[in-house]
């Protein structure tokens, strides 16, 4: 099977979280199932934060999916308060950018395949939901952009 990439949309609070078990662990929310069994070991996930407007992280799926219902991420949504984010992969860091360093999204989203559907001026609804599937060459774009940061802050 190739090699997967996709973005996990998350707030400022549920990346910290993940950073707080040092990118060793991802939970997505239990209607994401059927995507979290599509991924493999070396697969890439790419962290857009929510409010910030802005790409964080790259990490690397390290296991298959797995079922935890240890809270450690939050929805910010009242009415899924009991949501627990129990399909889980183990990951690895790749590139993390500090906060506040954090990559703007919109000039990449301006240029990303995955987002062309949606008009030029609402590509934020691109980035609604937990999970989304991208294909190697936006992984590339958004990669190298990270890249880029994490030396200037190196």
């Amino acid at each position: 099977m190739a090699q997967g990439y996709w973005i996990v949309v998350g707030s400022p609070e549920n990346f910290e979280a993940t950073r707080a078990h040092d990118f060793t662990i991802q939970g997505f929310k239990s209607r994401h199932r059927k995507k979290v069994e599509q991924m493999q070991p070396g697969d890439k996930l790419v962290y857009y934060i929510t409010g910030e407007k802005a790409f964080a992280a790259i990490a690397t799926v390290t296991s298959s999916m797995f079922e935890d219902h240890t809270v450690i991420w939050r929805s910010r949504d009242p009415k899924k308060a009991a949501e627990d984010y129990p399909w889980r992969v183990q990951i690895k860091p790749d590139i993390v950018l500090p906060p506040g360093q954090y990559v703007p999204a919109e000039p990449l989203a301006r240029q990303m395949a995955y987002t062309a559907k949606w008009p030029a001026d609402h590509w934020t609804l691109a980035f609604q939901g937990n999970l989304h599937r991208i294909d190697e060459g936006d992984f590339q774009l958004i990669h190298a952009a990270l890249r880029e940061a994490h030396a200037l802050v190196s």
